[in-house]
């Protein structure tokens, strides 16, 4: 996978605690960062990916096995 460098402007304070955790867990601010959107990311295109099939299933439609008509009423479903 090709990188490109960025640039960000991040308040000091949250810099700082950024750098302490980095450290703690043993790797660099860059590959937290980079983990954190890539996750981000993965995240996007499987929620959009979910939406889409939910969209064509509905666009489908489901077989009730009904035939196209329904034998009950809405009472019937109802009744006590």
């Amino acid at each position: 996978m090709e990188t490109q460098n960025i640039t960000l402007a991040i308040p000091r304070d949250v810099l700082q605690k950024a750098r302490r955790l980095a450290v703690e867990r043993h790797t660099s601010l860059s590959s937290m960062m980079t983990q954190l959107i890539l996750d981000m990311v993965e995240q996007e295109d499987a929620y959009r990916a979910a939406c889409d099939r939910q969209l064509a299933l509905l666009e489908q439609g489901l077989n009730w096995r009904t035939q196209g008509s329904v034998a009950w009423t809405r009472e019937e479903l109802h009744e006590r």
